[in-house]
């Protein structure tokens, strides 16, 4: 039987999210977690999280984020940023180590960023360099103010979170001169807008009234523009409080320049260049990971305090002596504390593994897809639909860098490898149908999942977990966990998206590769659960192809849009797979690198041991939901025709195959629950600090 020592610190981490050779990486972090642990944690034990207003006491954030260099995270160096190229990881974390502690100080930390996500991803090159260089912090000598952004999308009820393509904000042409630049009115209500207390700028999406301009755009709105910049009212939000919200009324007067990625003037009409819903979704595309973070992280920042009060509870009365279970162990002496708090520590670290994946990922495609579209520009193939057919003409090529991305490295051709990788539309092909899958995923499953899991973690400190003072304000993340289900499209959205991604032939492939991996990994690094996750990868695979064909016994298709009783379920079950499928990987890692670790490395077959029951639990707990989900669909719509006598022989094939990979997943239950055994024992002896290190009260 193995001893988890202490709790996983940075050494763990940085190898698992694979930063250890990022010094810059490390700083932020450290900068993030000092914030966190001091300012933030201070506001919230103060009680600035009950009132709605923005007040001088929340303005600290602001200041804190400036003087550490988090508010410049976003920007390349010569904006004034200090890290070079994409961003996402490194906003992953900071996210990650603000919502430790608390997820609307991580918000307003990032609500900037999103405020300038439309005009980093579409903006003109002189929309980029001033509005980024605008939202650095002065330096030494400068003389201006920093400035603040907003992201005004969502509208006033009953449209807002509804749907993103409905829009009431309206454009009209105000003013146009001969041989001058058109100014336009643009008339926004926004609905539930952060930052709004102190924005010097707005990012806001809104529609044509005029026949002289087409279609949507979005527009950037500035406080000092001609006409009303009105604030609105404080939101009345019950969450995220150390974060602005309001609900702000916008009638302004702007040159037509500042349309985002700006226009072209085609037979008097004033034509964008980008529509909004082209701009949001290149937004969206990666701001919803660190998002989906905020959750996952708080699951692992409760670990800790709820040890804490399970081996507190009983000190101090008459039969818990010092020296005795009882006073030593608290709770912990019950089984079902330790084995429900490893199931929020398993819960998390999946949510994590996939988040930081994803954020990864998006970081490796941000070149990729400039690439791409800098390829295509050069070959005059314009059209979606002409790049499109591009795209699908090079399926096999995708597969083939497919087979050998997942290959063991002494398998792998790598000279083959290399030119696949190195050609820019195989590998845009390959990361497009990968981040398709994973960024929607990341919000679905952290924060439906991780809202739930969240739940467990109030529970198991009892009526303490509902007041404000509980260590780790474990209240306060839980029902923050439900905003964050919200934020960027609820989760129909997400499940709406994964349901037009996951039938792609290039992710299916891909999800092949995968099990092919964790049946791989189960042989290679036995207890980590990889027969059982590669099984349950099988079944939704299989499940997912007899959806397509089949249908009621009214004859309507299954596998359709409009039936989302279908379609949905399909994607919440997918969702379970992704966390523990890179957890194993992160744990992979660790067992690779850990060794080489100075300070991981004398206990580092212990600390493995650990993680790969915490990953075994995980993998059986999401083979079991996708077991059921797809145990529903297959038999829940037959009306017994698939179990009589006279059914089609297709059918019947389909259902005995179904059986034996059903009954294979419970085979490969085996030893799950001993794992969770183990990790639970472990969580009796692991040693904790004398305190939090951060203010409960």
């Amino acid at each position: 039987m193995y001893t988890l020592r202490t709790l996983p610190g940075d050494d763990v981490r940085q190898i698992m999210w694979r930063f250890a050779d990022r010094f810059d990486l490390q700083m932020s972090v450290q900068s993030a977690r000092s914030i966190a642990r001091s300012v933030v944690a201070k506001l919230v034990a103060g009680g600035a999280r009950n009132t709605h207003e923005w007040t001088d006491q929340k303005s600290e954030l602001l200041t804190a984020f400036d003087q550490s260099g988090l508010t410049a995270l976003f920007m390349d160096p010569h904006q004034g940023g200090f890290i070079e190229g994409p961003k996402n990881l490194a906003l992953a974390l900071v996210a990650f180590e603000l919502s430790w502690v608390d997820a609307g100080a991580a918000t307003c930390s990032l609500a900037s960023n999103l405020a300038l996500a439309p005009i980093h991803e579409k903006g003109t090159p002189e929309q980029r360099d001033k509005y980024m260089a605008a939202c650095v912090p002065p330096q030494p000598g400068e003389d201006r103010k920093i400035w603040r952004g907003a992201f005004a999308l969502t509208e006033p009820l009953p449209y807002v979170g509804v749907d993103t393509g409905v829009l009431c904000g309206k454009a009209t042409v105000a003013e146009w001169k001969d041989g001058e630049e058109p100014m336009l009115q643009i008339d926004k209500r926004g609905r539930f807008i952060t930052n709004m207390d102190f924005a010097n700028f707005v990012t806001a999406a809104v529609e044509s009234r005029d026949e002289r301009i087409k279609g949507t755009f979005m527009v950037i709105l500035e406080d000092t523009d001609e006409g009303l910049f009105d604030r609105g009212a404080p939101t009345l939000k019950m969450v995220h409080q150390l974060s602005s919200t309001r609900d702000p009324v916008l009638n302004l007067k702007v040159p037509a320049s500042r349309i985002i990625g700006g226009y072209d003037v085609v037979d008097g009409v004033i034509v964008p260049k980008f529509n909004h819903s082209e701009i949001i979704g290149a937004v969206f595309h990666r701001t919803r990971i660190p998002v989906g973070l905020m959750t996952s992280a708080k699951l692992l920042s409760a670990v800790e305090p709820v040890i804490r009060y399970h081996r507190n509870r009983f000190r101090g009365g008459d039969s818990a002596k010092e020296g005795s279970p009882r006073f030593d162990k608290g709770l912990q002496m019950n089984e079902d504390a330790l084995q429900r708090l490893a199931d929020v520590w398993a819960s998390g670290e999946a949510g994590c593994s996939l988040a930081f994946a994803a954020s990864r990922l998006a970081d490796a495609f941000d070149p990729v897809e400039k690439a791409k579209e800098a390829h295509f520009a050069a070959e005059g193939v314009t059209s979606v639909r002409k790049q499109m057919a591009v795209l699908r003409s090079i399926g096999d090529r995708v597969k083939e860098l497919i087979d050998l991305e997942y290959a063991p490295e002494a398998e792998r051709d790598q000279a083959r490898y290399e030119a696949l990788k190195n050609d820019t539309l195989v590998s845009y092909a390959y990361m497009e149908a990968l981040a398709g899958i994973l960024n929607p995923g990341v919000k679905l499953w952290n924060t439906g999942v991780g809202a739930c899991m969240m739940r467990e973690a109030v529970a198991l400190v009892g009526g303490y977990g509902i007041t404000e003072d509980c260590p780790g304000f474990l209240m306060q993340k839980w029902t923050d966990c439900q905003l964050e289900a919200t934020y960027e499209g609820p989760e129909a959205v997400q499940r709406r998206h994964l349901t037009m991604t996951m039938g792609s032939e290039v992710f299916q492939h891909i999800l092949s590769a995968w099990a092919r991996q964790m049946r791989a990994a189960g042989d290679n690094a036995p207890g980590l659960g990889g027969h059982v996750l590669a099984s349950a990868m099988e079944l939704w695979q299989h499940t997912f192809a007899y959806l397509q064909n089949a249908a009621d016994p009214e004859g309507r298709k299954l596998y359709h849009n409009k039936r989302q009783g279908v379609t949905f379920p399909m994607a919440d079950a997918l969702g379970w797979l992704l966390g523990p499928y890179f957890l194993a990987r992160d744990v992979m890692e660790l067992i690779e690198k850990g060794p080489m670790s100075m300070t991981l490395a004398e206990g580092i077959d212990d600390l493995t041991a650990f993680y790969k029951d915490l990953c075994h639990v995980q993998c059986a707990r999401a083979a079991g939901e996708v077991a059921r989900i797809c145990t529903e669909l297959v038999y829940g719509f037959t009306a017994c025709k698939l179990v009589s006598p006279d059914a089609p022989a297709a059918d019947a094939d389909a259902l005995a195959t179904f059986q034996a990979l059903k009954a294979k997943v419970d085979q490969c239950m085996a030893g799950c629950r001993m794992a969770k055994d183990r990790a639970g024992n472990a969580l009796a002896e692991v040693m904790i600090p004398e305190a939090l290190d951060y203010p409960i009260g």
